[in-house]
């Protein structure tokens, strides 16, 4: 037996199911800074990589909200990795905060100059993804940020033979409702070279 919902209904809560079951998603903590010089410190949890080779990767903001508005108006954001020692303070990140406040400033978050781009990044965070924006799309009542990747930062002590660690990372990630996920747990499976 299952439980069917038609999306069409409008009883039934798409959005809250699709973030219950499309989990884990990984969290892009977006800086970003607005025309005025007001920056923005916001958690986006439709977050992905959206090609290989150009690098771009993809974040979507549900409605028109201050990280959209200020990635359209200057063209940059960087994307900071939310590890475990970060999710209280991305978490209160997302609190409505009025426009003309900086989230950083207001929860006494570090941030430190980027490589590339003209936005700060995290400094706690162990990684940072410096991007251009590549183009949005407006779908429904969201919009997909399509974002050049300019430069990938990671923290020296992150890095294992010159690759990022996940032991070291410890990425937190967003599941349903008011849930948060903890590091995964690691396995190694061997990708087959053929039938």
């Amino acid at each position: 037996m299952r439980t069917v919902f038609d999306v069409s209904d409008p009883d039934t809560n798409a959005y809250a199911l699709l973030t219950s079951v499309v989990v884990p998603r990984p969290i892009a903590w977006v800086t970003s800074v607005g025309s005025d010089g007001v920056g923005n410190l916001a958690p986006h949890s439709f977050f992905n990589v959206a090609c290989a080779r150009p690098p771009i990767v993809s974040f979507t903001s549900v409605g028109r909200k201050d990280t959209l508005r200020n990635v359209l108006a200057t063209q940059h954001f960087v994307i900071n990795l939310v590890s475990e020692q970060l999710a209280d303070l991305a978490n209160a990140s997302s609190a409505p905060f009025d426009p003309e406040v900086d989230e950083a400033d207001a929860l006494g978050i570090t941030l430190e100059p980027s490589e590339l781009v003209p936005v700060p990044r995290v400094a706690d965070s162990p990684v940072s993804i410096e991007c251009r924006l590549h183009s949005s799309i407006k779908l429904g009542n969201s919009h997909l940020v399509l974002g050049d990747v300019l430069a990938i930062t990671v923290s020296d002590d992150a890095l294992v033979d010159g690759h990022p660690s996940m032991e070291a990372l410890r990425p937190m990630s967003r599941l349903g409702r008011d849930e948060w996920g903890r590091p995964p747990e690691v396995v190694h499976l061997t990708r087959p070279e053929g039938p």
